[in-house]
């Protein structure tokens, strides 16, 4: 019995001599624990997209009867080239020439000539208003010198009439008198209608300085 009692408490005497408190309380041995590595985490970058506004819109009400202030321009030190007026010439009235009993009346030139060159005559139409009743139109003619003014007589020819009122006649210069002592003249001309009785239906004032009757001064040709 007291054999048995000692070997149960042998192994117990044998842990008790083994065990050592320190151990436990501060034991220069124990494996440092790992320390946490922190990795560190991507920082995510916030991306923003730019957003246009889309333009709006408001309605300006237009105000009737409202007048909008005009700007006054402001004053430049810069003289501004300057482009003249066009020169305006006044018109000068044309006296009108009576032409009681006419229409009209026309010329196929404003100048002839004496004898040797072209034209060497001159043409009158004459339209008179009452064709029915004007049975002859007679025309007078005279010359009338530019420098001095002096006039000579009247001629007067009968116009030839064609039906309707029209009445024509080539002028030539010897038809008329004083033809020689005139150069370079006017020829004033007057026409008057009458029926057949002689009684005057129409007549024109006295036309001046519309025609000129001119010398034929010939070229003179070189001889071999």
């Amino acid at each position: 019995m007291k054999k048995l009692l000692i070997l149960l408490c042998a192994p117990i005497l044998i842990l008790a001599c083994a065990f050592n408190p320190e151990q436990y309380l501060y034991d220069p041995t124990l494996t440092p624990q790992p320390t946490l590595t922190l990795t560190p985490t991507a920082t995510i970058t916030a991306t923003f997209t730019p957003v246009t506004p889309s333009a709006t819109y408001s309605l300006t009400p237009t105000l009737i009867g409202f007048k909008t202030d005009t700007p006054t321009p402001a004053e430049s030190s810069t003289p501004t080239a300057f482009t003249p007026f066009n020169k305006i010439t006044p018109a000068t009235s044309t006296p009108t020439i009576s032409m009681q009993g006419f229409v009209n009346i026309f010329l196929s030139s404003s100048e002839f000539y004496k004898k040797g060159c072209e034209p060497g005559t001159l043409k009158f139409t004459a339209q008179v208003a009452d064709a029915l009743n004007v049975n002859f139109v007679v025309l007078f003619v005279r010359f009338r010198s530019k420098q001095s003014g002096n006039a000579s007589e009247w001629t007067s020819i009968g116009m030839q009439g064609l039906g309707g009122g029209t009445f024509v006649h080539e002028l030539t210069p010897d038809e008329m008198k004083a033809v020689n002592s005139f150069k370079n003249a006017w020829v004033e001309y007057q026409l008057v209608a009458t029926n057949l009785d002689a009684k005057e239906l129409g007549h024109t004032a006295t036309f001046s300085e519309k025609i000129t009757l001119l010398d034929c001064v010939p070229t003179p040709t070189a001889t071999p």
